[in-house]
């Protein structure tokens, strides 16, 4: 196998693409030929030694990916060989052959092309667990998707209109809140430019949003939360300006509001049955085009360098997809 090596986490250009042994699965996992695998802000933290996982050294990175079951290991009988899979994990995508546990393993429907696969579940499932699950989002409700033209951020604005949800986009630039617009948004604003607050209340007719989906963290998460209706629900996703925002917590006091964490990760972990649900509910929407994967652009896997750098422009509309060709 063929693999980009992380040897020491001090930032993209320490990988190296190396030829490896092909592993076994043990206990309990599946070996897959990977397809395609998609890059998430997470897979750049890791190698950066910034993410709250830190996997023992050497690792490959590379969370989320899509391929055909070769063998499987000792105690696994919903998996067999051939089989189409998407597989969500911490590491080890970001290669041509890699092991997973198998009850982290997604069979897929023969409709759904390893790319589209591989930009699923990730995105999806977060932004899914986060309004549906955490955010009990309800018919007819204003949602404000902050950083809404990135990865989890489109699957939230698609996931919210599908949910029969108003969407107020919010983007840094004019051609992302276009494209915001395109993929269902009913309004956008431009944070680069306009004052959140203002926008909000023009919006809202002063009222605010019912819940805040905020990917983004840093000097908008203050300003979002004055922002919010009474009884407002704010999920904190992600920290993707970099810095992590302090609330005064007199805030939530007279809004009512409560501040929701969302960490998909343990959740997939923690509550597997509620996950299944989720995934089986994205899937039946996919099926019926109330949500696609959006793929900014195809890289061979070999360019992961480039892919990583593409990611830190923050022009990304939807998710880059490595693929072995």
């Amino acid at each position: 196998m063929q693999a980009w090596l992380c040897e020491d986490p001090t930032g993209v250009e320490s990988l190296r693409w190396t030829d490896l042994p092909d592993p076994e699965p043990g206990p309990g996992e599946v070996r897959i030929r990977v397809q395609a695998a998609s890059l998430n802000f997470p897979d750049l933290l890791i190698v950066q030694n910034k993410y709250q996982v830190k996997p023992p050294l050497p690792f490959v990175p590379g969370a989320e990916y899509s391929g055909i079951v070769d063998h499987v290991g000792a105690e696994v009988h919903h998996l067999k060989p051939g089989d189409r899979v998407a597989a969500l994990g911490s590491t080890g995508g970001f290669a041509t052959v890699a092991c997973a546990d198998a009850r982290r393993v997604l069979a897929l429907p023969d409709h759904l092309p390893f790319d589209q696969a591989a930009a699923f579940a990730f995105t999806y499932g977060t932004s899914h667990h986060a309004l549906m699950d955490r955010g009990a989002l309800q018919p007819g409700e204003t949602v404000l998707v902050l950083g809404a033209a990135g990865g989890v951020g489109s699957a939230a604005v698609q996931i919210a209109k599908a949910a029969g949800a108003r969407v107020i986009a919010g983007a840094s630039t004019d051609e992302k809140c276009a494209f915001c617009r395109e993929i269902g948004a009913d309004a956008t604003i431009n944070y680069g430019r306009e004052d959140l607050r203002e926008a909000l209340k023009a919006l809202t007719d002063g009222r605010g949003p019912d819940v805040v989906y905020d990917a983004v963290g840093g000097d908008l998460a203050e300003p979002a939360f004055r922002s919010i209706a009474w009884r407002g629900r704010y999920l904190m996703v992600g920290f993707a300006a970099g810095g992590i925002p302090s609330l005064p917590l007199n805030l939530p006091l007279l809004k009512g509001a409560a501040i929701l964490g969302v960490f998909w990760g343990s959740f997939t972990q923690r509550e597997p049955k509620a996950f299944a649900r989720s995934i089986a509910d994205l899937l039946r929407w996919q099926a019926e085009g109330k949500v696609q994967p959006l793929i900014d652009r195809r890289l061979p896997m070999r360019e992961l360098p480039a892919a990583y750098a593409h990611m830190g422009s923050r022009q990304v509309r939807g998710k880059v997809v490595l693929v072995n060709e």
